[in-house]
């Protein structure tokens, strides 16, 4: 049970933060041990927080028992976590224990409730005689608070084989608010050459082997250290699961009851290695979400992948990487498909049409602006990026523009290219007003696309302003009432140890004036 040390409100925050924590307790026929003594340290994937709101955050950790300390892996085991108000961690706020066991692979998420909004804490786990390196984390804050700045990080792609993440250690040392990171956490495949370092196992199918690979992800020291710097929002893309699925479609077309298993299996593992506050329920998960950061900005993550159609005109034997002729698929202006599906689709109109914040962001996976190419042929689209579903597109934008909605963001990854482009429910079409902007970040390590290839996109696309894809990094943002900047920092493919990070490029959107401009 967690213990806050105030006085009046002790047993409030004691029994809140208890029954936070109840559906991850361990069966209560265990018997945890009470203080095992370790051969070697089990926090060796570090700590993590996230989902940061005025009075909470979400703290995460997961022990990794080395095969001396087997014999303690077999018993369920309790885990207490401490959180102070300061850096030397002399000023306890609040403490607690969870039990934890091999059927949820040792991760611990304790939901701590009972915060003050927009302060710093730091946080540290123990477990016997073995202790966690120290986290340091950030509330939101209040939803009416008069907020004059907001930082954070936006970021994807992080292909463990194709380069280092040395941008996570620029990212570890920025003072942000939080970490966006917006799909490909892990890549459940390998990758071609030049690769600097090697999964070491074949493609996950079980949840034993999808945590193998989250744990190799999680052991890189720069990620931790971002982790450990800031609290992250998240939400998902494809390599989470495998590339390019759509809904209950791989790419292999494997029988969709086969296929569930495995991303029940993927997502099981994603959220035991992620701190999140809801497990998945089998081959469901719910991922979306929102966050208020007070009046300045109203923030959702949106999923992409576990609701959306099918792909349009899929291959006869094999469904992955189509770009398609649009006028030799009639299925891409079916009205009925759908990116988000029809629940999470009301759910964002509604809460974009009901917001009074100043900015409105929406962090999703990948490109929203077209990327279409003219060939000799006709218009070729991507048919798993929003090009492929260009109805549901228009229907978003189009509801935006009805609702009268102002100062909208979109934020994107998964084309491993920094990307500033204007929003319109006609994408490419001068007669169609600019209604949002758009920010995409490139890759933190995974390779992308030539110059010369961004050049013929930026020509065939002139909604786009800014497109490269040669480059890796990461995109900060900054807002304040008046505008937000988005500063696309990068440095070569591949990312080495010893990379060095400049401006690639820098935007602005300026508050009532929908479209990036050159800061």
């Amino acid at each position: 049970m967690s213990e806050k040390f105030s006085g009046s409100r002790r047993e409030f925050h004691r029994v809140a933060i208890g029954l936070a924590l109840a559906g991850m307790a361990a069966p209560l026929w265990a018997r945890p041990q009470s203080a095992p003594r370790w051969m070697s340290n089990p926090f060796a994937l570090g700590v993590a927080s996230g989902q940061p709101r005025p009075d909470s955050v979400v703290l995460w950790t997961r022990l990794v028992p080395s095969l001396a300390d087997a014999a303690i892996s077999g018993s369920a085991l309790p885990v207490k976590h401490e959180i102070f108000a300061d850096a030397e961690l002399r000023r306890p706020v609040m403490r607690g224990e969870t039990v934890t066991d091999a059927s949820r692979a040792h991760s611990v998420h304790v939901i701590a409730r009972g915060l003050q909004p927009q302060r710093d804490y730091w946080y540290r786990f123990t477990c016997g005689d073995a202790v966690s390196a120290v986290g340091h984390t950030r509330t939101a804050p209040a939803e009416d608070a008069a907020v004059q700045r907001m930082r954070f990080a936006l970021v994807s792609c992080q292909h463990y084989e194709q380069g280092y993440y040395t941008a996570h250690r620029e990212i570890a040392g920025r003072d942000l608010d939080f970490v966006l990171f917006v799909g490909d956490y892990i890549y459940e495949g390998g990758a071609s050459a030049p690769l600097v370092r090697r999964h070491g196992a074949r493609p996950p199918h079980t949840l034993d082997e999808y945590r193998v690979r989250h744990a190799l992800y999680k052991s890189d020291a720069d990620l931790q250290a971002a982790h450990a710097a800031h609290p992250w929002i998240v939400t998902w893309d494809d390599h989470e699961v495998v590339n390019d699925y759509a809904n209950d479609r791989d790419p292999a077309y494997t029988d969709p009851a086969v296929f569930l298993r495995r991303r029940a299996a993927a997502y099981q593992a994603y959220f035991e290695h992620m701190p999140l506050a809801l497990p998945p329920q089998g081959a469901s998960m719910r991922i979306h979400d929102r966050y208020v950061w007070g009046r300045l900005a109203e923030l959702w993550t949106l999923d992409c992948r576990q609701y959306r159609s099918h792909h349009a005109c899929p291959g006869a034997k094999r469904d992955s990487n189509r770009s398609l002729r649009e006028t030799a698929c009639a299925e891409l202006s079916d009205p009925a498909r759908t990116m988000l599906g029809a629940d999470q689709e009301r759910w964002i109109d509604q809460g974009l049409a009901g917001s009074t914040r100043r900015w409105k962001l929406i962090g999703q996976s990948t490109q929203m602006s077209a990327t279409g190419i003219e060939t000799p042929e006709g218009r070729k689209v991507w048919t798993d990026g929003w090009d492929g579903y260009p109805e549901a597109r228009r229907r978003f934008l189009q509801g935006v523009a009805n609702a009268g909605v102002g100062d909208l963001v979109v934020l994107g990854g998964d084309v491993h290219r920094h990307v500033a482009a204007n929003l319109r429910v006609r994408p490419n079409d001068p007669d169609s007003p600019v209604i949002a902007s758009e920010f995409v970040c490139t890759s933190i390590s995974s390779s992308g696309s030539s110059r010369a290839s961004m050049e013929r996109l930026r020509r065939d696309n002139p909604d786009v302003k800014h497109a490269r894809g040669d480059e890796r990094g990461y995109a900060y943002v900054e807002l304040t009432p008046e505008r937000m900047q988005c500063e696309l920092r990068a440095t070569s493919h591949p990312v080495r140890q010893d990379s060095v990070f400049s401006t690639q490029a820098d935007f602005v959107v300026e508050a009532g004036r929908p479209g990036v401009q050159d800061a």
